[in-house]
């Protein structure tokens, strides 16, 4: 075997070469497998000398039951059979490099115990909850509605109705006819995500992090963007994460809970870095899934310490196997790539390709952040699925649309700074381009089905926080008409639909801006204030049900920037666009007016008389619409949504 010892620079130049991906590239199986009887072990660690498993009772503390030696095969694979079936047993492995002996976890373990040190051999199928293989998502809707979830904030909340002991777990997910403080009349949790209409939920990160100690207290909190065991579920989740089943069962029955609820599950992944350099992948292969710059250093495109080589042919195999190992295992119905800037375009390319293959064209949602924390040394000549080469990639690869965020609610970057609604100019052009999702000649988006449309996230402030720090003197009803006509906006755009969970109730962080390790009680959904803001949330019902009845809104197609017939500047802060919506719809042309100004303004309609669906008071009207013709009264920061029969 080639010495592959060496300084960080010249194993990055090794690494990256031809010579080492024809040579150890490996599409054997890896992992703990029960096959008959016996258990296999399957490790890649091309650059090691030696590899011993050993075998342990427990998923922490006690020492080990037995070491084996693993034996070196051809393409870096060293493997081991053991003549016993070992569904429980923990594991971890012994890797030496250079002389140098690492203890690590499986870097492709599907369990884990306490904390994710110890891998555990798991037989999956008694995993499964009743009726686990009839499990099926809902058919697919007319339209992409996605609500971005933490599990923790999903029902961390006393108000929430939620059992005690399941308040901030998995299990919440699965419990039906909560109410806001039991009264029985105002549904919270599942109930509450069924009637708002909604078509996906969001997972923040589901999987193993370590930011988070599994066996702390209830009150510990992270958004979860710290990997550590990819293909397991988090344990602080589970109702118990000292036994490796549990975890696993747990997730696959809130996943079972949503698809019997009508509603698809995304699962947000973080493919773009680990929680420490010092990873699984790192001590099994030392420095080869990690990208480098030119000193051999680290790259930290990602702002958090090590960026994933994804251009190099294991680290991209380990991510696509991982993808769909959650699409076959778990049912996950789409993947939002966390920071999908660092990661390369034939990857995601690939990762469409083969879920496609697999399920069906478009079945699994892959979407994802077109931008990286910073820049990144990836190999030279690797094309990154960032903004910049979104036409590169396939057109089922959807990405974030920062474009329609900042002209609506104004940038994220500084707080004072004012978008359409809240006081800055509503340009006809701008607008337009809103509205068929960037999509078209010279635009980011070959087709808006690359686009998702959204407002606030969890990064960075609330959309409620963004309007009040905008406009720190305006009284809430200010607040309010303003993000009515935010969301009338957002959902008057061509592309997928997207929104922060509690959005739709002027969800509040008390105006801090980055969260991701604040207390539970501030991120919390506060079931309480769902309900005192109940007419804004219905005002969000009603602008989705609406949407799924109107085609020249739901075209993803490439030619759907057709559909747009004329756009209007009626004011500095008014303007409105007319649009084809043909289909199956009974209005053939729709026409959108959006006054983000705070005067009254008459606006003149196109001939004919005009449906009023929604207004800046109402999103129902389209139940019983009144009419309209030559002109239209809009009041301060207000939304008209017209249809023309």
């Amino acid at each position: 075997m080639k010495n592959m010892s060496g300084t960080q620079a010249s194993l990055k130049k090794y690494f990256d070469s031809r010579a080492f991906r024809e040579e150890f590239h490996c599409d054997a199986p890896l992992g703990a497998f029960r096959e008959e009887g016996r258990t296999v072990f399957r490790l890649w660690a091309p650059t090691a000398s030696a590899v011993v498993l050993r075998l342990f009772a427990e998923g922490d503390g006690g020492g080990p039951l037995e070491r084996l030696p693993l034996s070196r095969g051809k393409r870096g694979l060293w493997s081991r059979e053991v003549p016993r079936d070992l569904d429980g047993v923990y594991y971890d492995y012994l890797v030496t490099v250079d002389g140098e002996t690492r203890p690590t976890a499986d870097p492709y373990a599907r369990a884990c115990g306490l904390e994710g040190a110890r891998s555990m051999v798991i037989d999956l199928r008694r995993t499964d909850p009743d009726d686990w293989t009839d499990d099926r998502a809902p058919l697919p809707p007319p339209e992409t509605v996605i609500y971005e979830l933490h599990v923790k904030d999903f029902s961390w909340d006393t108000a929430s109705g939620v059992r005690p002991e399941w308040r901030g777990k998995f299990k919440a997910l699965t419990q039906e006819g909560t109410t806001l403080n039991g009264d029985g009349l105002h549904p919270t949790g599942l109930d509450y995500l069924k009637a708002l209409g909604i078509t996906h939920v969001q997972l923040m990160p589901v999987f193993d992090y370590g930011s988070v100690a599994e066996g702390g207290g209830p009150g510990e909190y992270n958004w979860g963007y710290d990997p550590v065991n990819y293909n397991v579920p988090e344990g602080s989740y589970a109702t118990d994460p000292r036994d490796g089943v549990v975890r696993v069962q747990e997730l696959k029955e809130a996943v079972q809970a949503l698809h019997r609820a009508g509603l698809r599950v995304i699962m947000d992944v973080v493919y773009n870095h680990t929680y420490h350099l010092d990873s699984w992948l790192w001590r099994t292969v030392p420095w080869y899934y990690v990208r480098q710059r030119g000193d051999g250093s680290p790259s930290d495109g990602s702002g958090c310490g090590c960026d994933l080589a994804t251009e190099r042919s294991m680290c991209g195999k380990y991510i696509l196997d991982s993808v769909l190992y959650w699409a076959e295992e778990y049912h996950m119905d789409g993947f939002r790539f966390d920071l999908m800037g660092l990661l390369d375009v034939p990857l995601m390319n690939r990762i469409r390709r083969e879920l496609d293959k697999r399920y069906g064209p478009g079945e699994k949602i892959v979407l994802g952040e077109p931008w990286s924390a910073a820049g990144t040394a990836a190999r030279p000549g690797t094309h990154l699925a960032n903004k910049g080469n979104l036409r590169r990639l396939d057109g089922g690869v959807a990405a974030f649309c920062d474009d329609t965020r900042d002209a609506v609610k104004g940038s994220l970057f500084r707080a004072e700074d004012a978008g359409f609604v809240n006081g800055g100019g509503l340009d006809a052009e701008k607008l337009a381009r809103c509205v068929t999702g960037w999509a078209g000649e010279g635009l980011p988006n070959r087709a808006p089905s690359q686009t998702v449309n959204y407002l606030s996230c969890h990064d960075d402030w609330t959309l409620w926080d963004k309007l009040s720090a905008v406009g720190p003197g305006w009284s809430e009803d200010d607040l309010l008409r303003q993000n009515r006509l935010a969301a009338a906006i957002l959902f008057s755009c061509q592309g997928s639909l997207f929104f922060l969970a509690g959005e739709e109730f002027a969800r509040t962080k008390n105006g801090v801006k980055n969260t991701y390790r604040s207390s539970p009680e501030l991120n919390r959904l506060d079931w309480e204030r769902a309900w005192a803001n109940e007419e804004l949330a219905d005002y969000y019902r009603g602008l989705i049900a609406l949407r799924k009845q109107l085609p020249g809104l739901r075209d993803k197609s490439p030619n759907a920037g057709a559909r747009l017939l004329d756009a209007d500047q009626f004011t500095e802060r008014c303007a409105g666009v007319l649009l084809d919506n043909a289909g199956d719809s009974p209005w053939r042309r729709l026409c959108l007016i959006f006054n983000g100004g705070e005067n009254t303004v008459d606006a003149e309609l196109p001939e004919g008389v005009w449906d009023v669906l929604a207004d800046g008071d109402s999103s129902w009207r389209w139940q019983a619409p009144y009419q309209l013709r030559s002109s239209a009264m809009l009041g301060p920061a207000s939304a008209l949504i017209l249809g023309q029969r």
